[in-house]
């Protein structure tokens, strides 16, 4: 076994993921062009930070769970690793299909603000579906079941607080002028046909580490 708590490949192949899933457009980055028009740059960066200590209360939770779980059912984990790959395929399909529509989604969803940004940002992120499917979906194909797992958890932590913390600050500070061009279909279009194409990359490369 290993002395490195990853194995680097599948650090790499993790944080691009990541770096695709944090800079997709959901619930959180949504709440941060709101919180930034509405507070201001500090208003931003205090959601932010609300944000991302939800993420550590996850990670916490899976660190009291998912190494039980890895030890005592190997072959369950190494089907709910398939199940991760196949829903990173599934987002990734989902995007192409979304770039090659032609009519703006007149449904994007209204954030009502509360009186702390920090709380505010708190209480999206703990409830985000988009996190409970990362932890109950895309993570565990990346976690070595030969490897301790609570430093592999310390460092997937790592990746993904900081990774969110550069992407809700962008669409935080952005504001107004992203949320503009996000209404614009062709730029959307654009920027779905990426995101898709590079979940279909890495659904490959969690199934290939299999």
């Amino acid at each position: 076994m290993s002395a490195l708590p990853v194995d680097p490949q599948l650090y790499l192949t993790f944080l691009g993921v990541m770096a695709v899933m944090a800079a997709t457009p959901g619930p959180a980055n949504l709440f941060s062009v709101a919180n930034g028009v509405q507070r201001g740059p500090a208003g931003a960066l205090a959601g932010v930070v609300g944000m991302n200590a939800a993420t550590l209360v996850w990670f916490a939770a899976a660190a009291l769970g998912l190494g039980a779980l890895v030890v005592a059912l190997p072959q369950l984990f190494r089907l709910i690793s398939i199940a991760g790959a196949l829903y990173v395929a599934w987002l990734g399909l989902n995007a192409l299909r979304g770039a090659f529509a032609t009519a703006a989604d007149p449904h994007a969803p209204t954030i009502r603000l509360g009186r702390s940004a920090l709380l505010d940002g708190f209480m999206v992120q703990i409830a985000n579906p988009k996190i409970v499917l990362f932890f109950s979906a895309v993570l565990p194909p990346f976690l070595d079941v030969t490897r301790p797992a609570a430093p592999q958890l310390a460092l997937f932590a790592l990746a993904t607080v900081g990774m969110d913390v550069l992407s809700m600050s962008a669409y935080g500070l952005g504001g107004a002028a992203l949320a503009r061009r996000m209404s614009e279909p062709r730029f959307r279009r654009g920027f779905a046909f990426a995101t898709g194409l590079l979940l279909l990359a890495a659904s490959v490369l969690i199934v290939s580490r299999l």
